[in-house]
């Protein structure tokens, strides 16, 4: 159940019912909204439906709003209404609305709040895509967190989500790592190597490559040239950093259903002819590319730069700064190009949505693959970047120093092997993802209320104890979801006990809302919201015996309170859920 999408429909048929000279559109009715008031004490819901009709119906939103006002005054569920401002309808509830509420989300489980906002419309997130040159470090932990609770929040939503990971596995910084891991395997054969070369990666995670290597091949590859042996050394070198990497991300219980090569973007095979040349094709058979010139950069003029003729795509005809070039001067072809080629596959398996989520320092990259997609697809297909912006952690209020084992950087094992999976995924996204996180190790650990995923987890497992508490006090009694589901709920009058029940209304809203601008962060801060009404609820029973969740002496109220209680745990639970943490019963 969806309170505020129910009370738009009445407020809508309110407005379609009354007498006016002219009968209010579809499209305008469809612009009206039922919300939470910004301050609980003006009452339940909102609607802005007098300031958005008033126009198109020719009255002054506040004759509008008082013909209105008086049509809602009629509905059972509504015990008040007024008329705030210049036309704000504020309405409060009667007892039995919020107890149908709360009945809902008990026999819908931790579905309940489950959108249809999707449609079952096919959506690509494509996150963490990290080059295979080494473990993940705390910046991709961030993008990784963020890309798989908005995963599973579009899918929550109603969406077909297909989660991708693209593998930089073409271009220089592979051969780069090739002859990094081709050192190493001349260490592991017992050569002294002496000091990493610059320019090459130093990390000791290439250590167990080089070992590998050598059991593999033994002397072998020593006898070769590089020609021979960079294309032995460059695979398995890959396939051992993907396995890295997979390992880190199933730290983090983020999984990928697909694993896209770029080199199979660039591969001619037996036909002579790659997916970018095939994509190359396509564009200048629709006009989108042609043979030109760019304009020096901007600023200083490098030494290097030259004035020649290019493949360019026309970019800017589609939002871009400049037109982008497709191949380089030696004819090969650029970074770019393979961009543009992964986005056509996309599009030809049938996605229409497609969100990369790429780190702050990709910022650039947004308007040139927003320009991607308007062109490729003819303007059928959205491309949606979300920008992740740094991490900096601390230990204590002081910077954490770089992993010995990674060479200049903080692995996501050592962040997650210190604090544990949930901390790390719950604080990644209790800010927003564009927003700078500073991450403090000690604070994350902390059993406290200023612990945010403290906080929440104690919430859900608070509702279990009293649970657990109601099963041992009331030997018999069957206390689960359906009987709850249907029990009498019309006990449950106190404010603190309303509070709960209107807090947990919301959820369906929160989902749709999140889904709809990509923001899971929005979850975690409901979380932590109503966590922090059951604590306050909680709190009120030390002090006042009558309000506690256990009353002997009155098992339908008790029973009315246990359902109250097995709702806030559920939708702690589905919301924990969709944020990858676990939703533990106790803590110890």
């Amino acid at each position: 159940m969806n309170i505020f999408a129910e009370f738009t429909t009445r407020v809508q048929a309110a407005v379609a019912g009354l007498d006016l000279a002219s009968a209010p559109s579809a499209e305008d009715l469809a612009r009206v909204t039922v919300e939470s008031p910004r301050d609980p004490a003006h009452g339940d819901l909102a609607t802005n439906a007098a300031m958005v009709l008033s126009k198109p119906l020719g009255l002054k939103p506040r004759d509008l709003a008082d013909l209105i006002a008086g049509a809602l005054r009629r509905d059972p569920d509504v015990t008040e209404v007024t008329v705030a401002g210049p036309g704000f309808i504020n309405m409060r509830l009667a007892h039995g609305a919020w107890h149908r509420v709360l009945a809902s989300v008990v026999a819908d489980g931790i579905g309940f709040g489950r959108a249809t906002l999707g449609a079952g419309a096919r959506v690509n997130v494509e996150y963490v895509s990290a080059n295979p040159t080494g473990p993940m470090h705390v910046g991709h932990t961030r993008g990784a967190v963020f890309g798989d609770a908005l995963a599973n929040l579009l899918a929550f939503a109603g969406y077909d989500v297909t989660r991708e990971y693209y593998i930089n596995d073409a271009g220089s910084q592979i051969d780069t790592l090739a002859r990094s891991a081709f050192l190493r395997y001349r260490e592991a054969l017992g050569e002294d190597i002496g000091e990493i070369p610059a320019g090459l990666y130093p990390g000791d995670y290439l250590k167990p490559v080089g070992a590998a290597l050598a059991a593999n091949h033994g002397n072998a590859l020593l006898a070769m040239d590089e020609a021979g042996w960079m294309p032995v050394v460059k695979s398995e070198t890959i396939d051992a950093m993907m396995a890295l990497i997979r390992a880190d991300l199933e730290l983090l219980n983020v999984r990928h259903e697909v694993f896209f090569s770029e080199r199979t973007l660039h591969d001619r095979g037996a036909g002579g002819t790659s997916e970018i040349d095939r994509m190359l094709d396509k564009l200048r058979a629709r006009g989108l590319v042609y043979e030109g010139t760019l304009p020096p950069p901007k600023g200083e003029l490098p030494e290097d730069w030259e004035d020649r003729e290019q493949t360019l795509f026309r970019a800017t005809d589609y939002g871009d700064d400049i037109d982008r070039p497709l191949k380089k001067s030696d004819g090969s072809y650029t970074y770019f190009a393979a961009d543009v080629a992964y986005f056509l596959s996309k599009y030809e398996r049938g996605f229409k949505e497609m969100v990369y989520v790429l780190g702050a320092d990709h910022g650039g990259y947004v308007k040139r693959l927003e320009a991607v997609g308007k062109a490729v697809s003819g303007g059928e297909s959205r491309v949606i970047v979300r920008l992740c912006q740094l991490v900096k952690l601390f230990r204590a209020g002081e910077p954490v120093r770089m992993s010995k084992r990674a060479g200049d950087f903080v692995t996501l094992r050592d962040v997650v092997e210190e604090v544990g999976r949930d901390p790390v995924r719950f604080m990644m996204l209790f800010r927003k993802n564009e927003a700078p996180l500073d991450f403090d190790f000690q604070k994350v650990t902390e059993q406290s209320k200023d612990n945010p995923v403290f906080y929440v987890q104690y919430g859900h497992a608070r509702c279990c104890s009293v649970l657990r508490q109601a099963g041992e006090e009331l030997p018999g009694v069957d206390l689960g979801d359906s009987v709850l589901a249907a029990t009498d709920l019309s006990g449950l009058t106190d404010s603190g006990e309303l509070e709960l029940i209107a807090k947990m209304a919301e959820w369906p809203k929160v989902v749709a809302a999140a889904a709809e601008a990509h923001e899971p962060h929005r979850v975690a801060f409901f979380l932590h919201e109503l966590a922090s009404s059951l604590h306050a609820h909680w709190n009120r029973g030390k002090e006042m015996p009558q309000l506690r969740f256990i009353n002997p002496e009155n098992s339908q109220l008790t029973l009315a309170r246990l359902a109250l209680v097995r709702a806030v745990s559920l939708v702690l639970a589905s919301g924990l859920t969709l944020l990858g943490v676990d939703a533990p019963r106790e803590m110890r």
